[in-house]
């Protein structure tokens, strides 16, 4: 099983939030008062979104390090349109399909100590970044956004993927733990530390339950974060509900079997070691 020890931890900073806690509180933050020091970079996967540009890079926080759009073969305007709205952002190509492998693509060349997702369709609110942020700071591992928590909300699934939803979030509640109250959602933001833990084959929109459940199955600290869903703002999804929900299922039994396999063998251990007075991280297996 992964093991994460911590090793001289920084103190934590306190905040009052209305977030809530799963996992084992393994945290390792940054003390709030260095906010000015931390630098944030935000992964957004993008497939023919150039309508729907228009509508979220301009609301993203201007203190954001850097931008990442990693485009996988967009047929339309995308890159041209994000690059003439912000002409910083950093664009990543990625010719092999689906979001995971976009997503995995990003954090790769992302170089800010947090980073953040976020959907390029407009769904996600760019406005929220800081309270995602704000839960990291204050020492959680990984901040993940719920629309089922009070104050979180969604304008954009139907009877079907909710059921959906629950039905594979009671799934992960028995084969790992916790208490998730959301699981199949893109907006999420955790420190790089946490970026060998969530390594992974997930090629599809089941790449925010691998990260989920990799988080739990660490130990390390997450926090929910409420957020509300709004409804796509141009197009149509690329989200096959029965596909994609049998991908998900899929990709937790995996899990699972990994995980009960290293708990078994003890082969696999990871120490991530507290950031020194520098703020580097030591990853060694």
């Amino acid at each position: 099983m992964t093991r994460f020890i911590r090793e001289g931890a920084t103190a934590l900073a306190q905040a009052g939030s209305t977030a809530s806690l799963n996992g084992n509180g393994n945290g390792r933050g940054h003390r709030a008062g260095l906010f000015s020091e931390v630098t944030v970079s935000v992964v957004i996967p993008t497939l023919n979104e150039e309508r729907n540009l228009p509508h979220v890079l301009p609301r993203i926080p201007e203190w954001v390090h850097e931008v990442v759009l990693v485009d996988g073969r967009s047929h339309d305007a995308t890159v041209e349109v994000a690059r003439a709205i912000m002409p910083g952002i950093r664009v990543v190509k990625e010719k092999r399909p689906g979001k995971g492998r976009a997503l995995q693509a990003g954090f790769l060349a992302a170089t800010g100590d947090i980073i953040v997702t976020l959907d390029a369709d407009g769904s996600t609110n760019p406005a929220e970044i800081p309270a995602f942020v704000g839960c990291l700071l204050a020492g959680a591992d990984f901040a993940k956004g719920s629309r089922f928590m009070q104050g979180g909300g969604t304008d954009d699934m139907g009877l079907v993927r909710r059921s959906g939803n629950w039905a594979l979030r009671g799934v992960v509640r028995v084969a790992f733990g916790g208490r998730y109250s959301d699981l199949c959602y893109g907006y999420n933001a955790f420190w790089r530390h946490v970026l060998p833990i969530i390594e992974g084959d997930a090629n599809g929109f089941e790449i925010e339950t691998l990260m989920n459940v990799r988080c739990l199955a660490a130990g390390i600290r997450v926090v929910e974060v409420p957020s509300h869903e709004a409804s796509r703002v141009h197009g149509l999804s690329n989200l096959r509900t029965w596909s994609d929900g049998c991908r998900v299922l899929r990709t937790i039994i995996k899990e699972r079997r990994l995980l009960r396999r290293y708990r078994r063998s003890g082969t696999l251990r990871v120490v991530v070691d507290a950031p020194d007075a520098e703020g580097r991280v030591v990853v060694r297996g």
